[in-house]
């Protein structure tokens, strides 16, 4: 089965945001990643609700917003109502993740555990059944267009040897250096679902790259 593919806005030039988000439509893109960022999860800041909300106007497909930030739990509905389809919280920023996860898919949302690089794996044991995806973070989050962690290979192996150890549909979702230079590795070693940004969006034509990611 064909990967999904979600271009990350993060690499958009802002200033034409709208352009981005059309073209991603006219893809062979499944979803929208949107990187959520509150200068105190991680050392950046992006993008938040009402600009999500425009974004929300102009796409056709599914967005995939990705939270990084502190106490995700008091944003679930305002992130819903702003457009999310898919909502990812990070592990190590929720205190009572099952309960957040729980609040999510009430929403209407699937929900998505992030883990960092730092982060084994094995710390889902217990909670996987609560999720509808998985995202590995194979970059320390915060900025875009940084050089791919090999150790994450590992990662997507020991985790899809766990979701089929315990019968899950459960999504393989990897984000950070991200591009036709690894997809199909990434896809081998278990991979659901790509998020490629600077792949994307620093190309001469991103619909071929789309494309080429899709086939990997």
């Amino acid at each position: 089965m064909k990967p999904l593919i979600a271009p990350s806005l993060l690499s958009a030039d802002f200033l034409h945001l709208g352009d981005a988000v059309r073209m991603i439509d006219q893809s062979e893109a499944d979803w929208i990643h949107c990187d959520i960022m509150d200068g105190v999860f991680v050392p950046n800041i992006s993008f938040g609700l009402p600009v999500l909300h425009s974004v929300s106007k102009v796409a056709q497909k599914p967005l995939d917003v990705h939270l990084m930030i502190v106490q995700p739990e008091r944003y679930i509905k305002a992130f819903r109502e702003a457009g999310a389809s898919y909502l990812s919280v990070h592990y190590e920023a929720c205190t009572h993740l099952h309960r957040t996860l729980q609040e999510i898919r009430n929403e209407g949302m699937k929900a998505g555990i992030v883990l960092n690089p730092h982060s084994p794996v094995s710390l889902l044991e217990s909670i996987l059944e609560s999720a509808d995806f998985v995202l590995l973070m194979s970059v320390n989050p915060g900025f875009g267009g940084q050089s791919f962690i090999d150790q994450t290979y590992n990662k997507i192996s020991d985790l899809k040897e766990m979701i089929v150890k315990k019968d899950l549909d459960v999504l393989i979702e990897v984000d950070g250096g991200v591009g036709l230079h690894n997809a199909s590795k990434l896809i081998t070693a278990g991979a659901d679902v790509l998020v490629a940004g600077n792949a994307v969006f620093s190309a001469n034509d991103p619909l071929d790259v789309i494309k080429k990611l899709k086939n990997s």
